[in-house]
Order: C-alpha cells, then sequence, then structure tokens
C-alpha cells in the first residue's frame, strides 16, 4: 500500500472520485478510473485507489509509483482547479503566462493615484450578498471563473509599483469579493512586510473564513487593520443581508473581538441601505466600542447603498443621494459622540501620488494579443504595452490577436471594445 501526501493539501474520497482541497480554499477533483487507468498503462497494473485521513491511498507498492501519481496530479491540478467557496473554474496566473497585473479589476494591482495601492490575489466570494455590486458569491448569475495570482509573481509586481509610488505605502489586500480565500494570504501580508516602502496593511474582509488560529497568524506576518464588512447586529437580517442562510453572525462578532485581541485594528464597515438597517447605526458604534475598535483610525466607515450596472439591486433597498447620507452622519457624531463618521483620506494617512503613468489614451487603437477568458459573457482578456485590457462583446479566443480601441481608461483599469 502507497501512502501520498503533498504539502498544504489533503485528500478526500467521494466515491468515484477522489478529491484534493489544497490551502483550504481550493480543490480539484480526480477520477478514480482515470487514476488507475494511467497506472495501468505504465505499470500493467490497476490497484485500488481510495483517500483516507488526507492521504492518497494506492493498494500496490511499486518502486515509482508514488512519485509517479504524484507529479501526475501536481501537472495536472491547474487544468481541474476550482474554488471551493463559489465551486466555478480557476484559473491559476503564474510567471510563465506572462499576464500584467496591472490593467484589470478582477485581480493584480490597482493605483488610483494616492499612496494606497490595492492589492487583490484572488477573485470569488463565499457569501452572496443581496446588495453586491459585481454580483459574487456561490449563487451569482454572471461570474463564470475565478483568478488566483500565484503569490511570488504578485508581490513581484507589487515590488515593482513601490519602486514607482515611492515610500510610506498602504498595501490594502481586497478584491471582488473575499480577500481571506487567497490560497497564500498569510504568505501574503508576510511579503508586504518585507518590503520597505509599505507602512501600513490593511485588508477588507467579511470575517466568515477567520478563525483563531488565523487571526494569529495574520497578526504574526504583520496585518495591521481589518475594515469588517458587517451590515447587520440582528441574525436573522444579517442572513437576509449577506444572502446566506448559513451566515454565522456570532462567529464574526467574536472574531471581530479577536482581531483587536491580537494587535489587528478593526474598522466596522456596514453598507447601510435605508429602512433596512439605518436603524442599527447606534448598535454598530457601541459594538465598535465595546471590542475597542478603531485604536489607530476611525472605528466605523459607514457606506451609502449605490446600485451598479452589473450588480444585485435588490428592490427593497432605497438608494439615498450622499448630501442626505452625510448630514445623517454628522446627525449621528453629535449625538453619540463617536467622531470621525464621516471620513475623509487624512483620517487614514492617504495623500495624493502621482499615477503610474497611462498606457492608452482614450479613443485609442491597439493591437492586443487575447490572452484569458474573461469573468462574464462576451468578456476576454487582451495583452499590450505590459498591460491587461478587459475587451468586452466580443467573440474572439484566446490566442488571437485582435484590434481594440480603449474606451476607458480611468485608475488606470482598461476597457476596450473591438475592431474589424
Amino acid at each position: 500500500m502507497i501512502e501520498i501526501r503533498l504539502p498544504h493539501a489533503r485528500f478526500e474520497d467521494g466515491g468515484e472520485n477522489i478529491r484534493l482541497i489544497w490551502r483550504g480554499t481550493l480543490y480539484a477533483e480526480f477520477e478514480k478510473r482515470e487514476l488507475r487507468r494511467i497506472i495501468k498503462r505504465k505499470y500493467r497494473t490497476e490497484p485500488e485507489v481510495t483517500a483516507k485521513n488526507g492521504a492518497l491511498l494506492i493498494d500496490d507498492d511499486r518502486s515509482g509509483l508514488e512519485k509517479y501519481i504524484a507529479i501526475y496530479i501536481q501537472n495536472n491540478l491547474g487544468r481541474v482547479l476550482r474554488n471551493r467557496y463559489t465551486g466555478r473554474r480557476v484559473i491559476y496566473i503564474h510567471e510563465g503566462m506572462e499576464v500584467p497585473l496591472l490593467g484589470y479589476n478582477a485581480f493584480g494591482l490597482i493605483d488610483r493615484g494616492t499612496n494606497l495601492i490595492q492589492v487583490r490575489g484572488a477573485s470569488g466570494c463565499n457569501l452572496s450578498c443581496i446588495f453586491c455590486s459585481v454580483d459574487e458569491g456561490p449563487y451569482s448569475r454572471t461570474r463564470r471563473l475565478d483568478y488566483v495570482v500565484d503569490i511570488d509573481y504578485l508581490t513581484k509586481w507589487f515590488n515593482r509599483v513601490a519602486e514607482i509610488k515611492g515610500k510610506k505605502l498602504e498595501a490594502h489586500i481586497d478584491g471582488q469579493g473575499e480577500p481571506l480565500i487567497y490560497p497564500f494570504r498569510v504568505e501574503l501580508v508576510e511579503k508586504l512586510r518585507g518590503n520597505p516602502a509599505v507602512s501600513v496593511i490593511s485588508m477588507q474582509s467579511n470575517g466568515t473564513i477567520l478563525d483563531e488560529g488565523l487571526v494569529e497568524e495574520l497578526a504574526e506576518a504583520g496585518l495591521d487593520r481589518v475594515n469588517l464588512s458587517l451590515h447587520s447586529l440582528d441574525p436573522e437580517k444579517a442572513r437576509m443581508l449577506m444572502g446566506m442562510k448559513s451566515y454565522d453572525l456570532e462567529h464574526v462578532l467574536e472574531m471581530a473581538e479577536a482581531l483587536v485581541n491580537a494587535g489587528i485594528d478593526v474598522l466596522i464597515a456596514p453598507v447601510i441601505i435605508f429602512g433596512i438597517n439605518d436603524d442599527e447605526a447606534e448598535a454598530f458604534i457601541e459594538f465598535a466600542r465595546k471590542i475597542g475598535a478603531g485604536k489607530r483610525w476611525p472605528a466605523l466607515g459607514f457606506q451609502n447603498y449605490i446600485p451598479y450596472k452589473f450588480g444585485r439591486n435588490p428592490a427593497i433597498a432605497r438608494p439615498v443621494p450622499f448630501r442626505e447620507f452625510y448630514a445623517w452622519l454628522r446627525r449621528l457624531e453629535e449625538k453619540t459622540g463617536m467622531k470621525p463618521l464621516v471620513l475623509k483620506p487624512k483620517h487614514f494617512g492617504m495623500e495624493r501620488r502621482e499615477f503610474i503613468p497611462l498606457a492608452f489614451r482614450p479613443g485609442e487603437v491597439v493591437k492586443a494579443e487575447v490572452v484569458l477568458p474573461g469573468r462574464i459573457e462576451g468578456e476576454m482578456l487582451a495583452r499590450a504595452r505590459n498591460r491587461l485590457i478587459e475587451v468586452i462583446n466580443t467573440d474572439a479566443e484566446v490566442g488571437e490577436r485582435i484590434r481594440v480601441r480603449i474606451v476607458r481608461t480611468r485608475h488606470g483599469i482598461y476597457i476596450g471594445t473591438p475592431l474589424p
């Protein structure tokens, strides 16, 4: 009997399939009959294949078989890799693919003209919030795949960007979803902390994936702050807003306190939907005070609900003009004494910095190579001038060279439309 174990992975027996869980957030399934077939092709035997206690078991002990199967699994992992939380296919982006990490919203790096750099290692979310601006999560109707960026490749690009942007940077780990589904989350914090240009490392999170062990790991790695997406303190309402019956509010509240106790500052960041959760504003403030949130930065970051073209816009949500929203926040400041609630860049040490120079001009026509499928139907990602371009309304395929008219360049996010 051969027992195979792989680093950061465990095997599970799924009946007809063997499931490999990799780093807790990704999985791949291999048919038992396929594994038996490749063994038979090389060794002229067809042993039983099972999994137990996290190991892959092969009922044979031939020399070289263990290495042969381990190499086969590792070589084919990228082809069948999936996101454990969304169930979607995952494209693993590494240096050998030569995919630029500037230019696209779903992964890579984003520079919005300040000393804060957004760092996005993965797409996808474990929740399906009813107001999600990008229709994320397990119940998404539009997102067709997810991405994961190799940790070394991501930090290599970050270091290049940091050289351009200067010192006293804030590396903000976020994404179109939940950043903690990134399989290299702790290593990412460690590597960012090792960059002398980085003064602050912050992260956006809904808190559900946290446990006490992960909190301690993140604290030891050097995470400074978590902006916690917490939208209700009522369990039933929270489940409704988060779009998941399994949402455990009590766990998230416990993790908020655990973060503070571990030395990681917490900013409570509710999305306020008037008529739904605006009546909980004072309860959010009381909770923030109770756990000691906001030691270095503001304790609360109330957000105004905004409908988005490609997001979920529930009928129960009533958008409120920002003038009215800020007036509400000022009244709340006066009533509770909690300040600041009207947040400004200076509260986070943010300052204007020159943008990374744009690679394209609006209206410009460029030749680009299609390198990846996009996340929604009719979208592909193309490469030109060491930047990514989101090409919309296209039926082009990976490998094609196409002409693209650039229609948007805001914040270095490039969108284009195909030309004949």
